[in-house]
């Protein structure tokens, strides 16, 4: 996949495509055919200061690691993005989810993993 700005993070979606995190400030979601299906700056209208880790939910929902905003947003495929962590956070670099609704957020800052649940709900 050519033509990326700066790739950093790299995780696969459940539709057999993957998402990239770029060190200039966007995370852009490719099919599984290698084609640019969007761009979650401008899906969502969303400035990203520096997003670092990427993961993808069951749900297809995507959620980006901010390290410059010390944050953590998901971007579920229709809707508006939701800020699922805003504070806590030094250096959130890498993330992964369970599919029991668990978020693990890898904190360089403070050299530990974070665990959060984001859903309440059992899939």
């Amino acid at each position: 996949v050519p033509n990326l700005q700066g790739p950093r993070y790299v995780r696969p979606a459940p539709n057999g495509g993957f998402v990239v995190s770029e060190e200039c400030g966007d995370v852009k979601v490719f099919t599984s055919s290698r084609k640019l299906l969007c761009s979650l700056s401008s899906k969502y209208g969303h400035r990203f200061g520096n997003p670092a880790g990427v993961c993808v939910d069951v749900d297809g929902s995507i959620m980006v690691a901010d390290e410059q905003r010390r944050t953590v947003h998901l971007f579920p495929e229709h809707g508006a993005p939701i800020c699922l962590v805003s504070a806590g956070l030094r250096r959130p670099a890498g993330l992964a989810c369970s599919s029991f609704g668990h978020l693990f957020v890898a904190d360089a800052g403070e050299n530990c993993v974070k665990v959060f649940k984001y859903r309440v709900r059992p899939p």
